[in-house]
């Protein structure tokens, strides 16, 4: 792997261990070359430990021009992309679900043209959809060094083989 780290496989999930910060982008670009319209990434992880690389690296596969930043402040930043739009969600301000509701949060989720990528995806679990890909970050005993987990959670669909990946 460039950039540093080790990948290990086990039925929908795959553990990175991510050694510095281009392997964390270069990872997040890895899941965004296989995402299409409709996705969802549900990313939960401590402050500090890349959710936003990883995201710059997601938005870099899928074609953004436009630089990636958290949208903490603002809740979500629109990215024109090849074919969609991703819109990607800060919830580490969240008040409550009202705010889900001012947002349109589940207009979001329901357009079949974008991509939602949302950080700190935890604190809205239960508005999240069963279909999506789960990614857990988590600085490992070394500070340098971040574990990076992702999960296919397949839904009603009953595969855990990502959209657009032949069996």
């Amino acid at each position: 792997m460039s950039g540093g780290g080790t990948r290990t496989s086990s039925g929908s999930s795959t553990v990175i261990r991510s050694t510095s910060e281009a392997a964390t982008v270069s990872e997040g670009g890895r899941l965004g070359s296989r995402l299409v319209p409709g996705d969802v990434v549900a990313i939960t992880g401590g402050l500090g430990t890349g959710k936003t690389l990883f995201v710059r690296g997601l938005c870099g596969a899928l074609g953004t021009e436009r630089p990636v930043s958290s949208p903490t402040f603002t809740l979500v930043h629109e990215y024109p992309a090849r074919g969609c739009t991703v819109y990607h969600f800060d919830f580490y301000r969240i008040r409550g679900a009202e705010e889900l509701t001012e947002i349109g949060f589940s207009e979001y989720l329901g357009n079949p043209g974008g991509i939602c990528v949302i950080e700190w995806a935890d604190r809205v679990a239960d508005h999240l959809p069963p279909d999506r890909y789960d990614v857990f970050i988590e600085t490992a005993d070394d500070p340098r060094v971040r574990i990076i987990d992702i999960a296919r959670r397949p839904g009603r669909t009953g595969s855990a083989v990502p959209r657009g990946v032949r069996r």
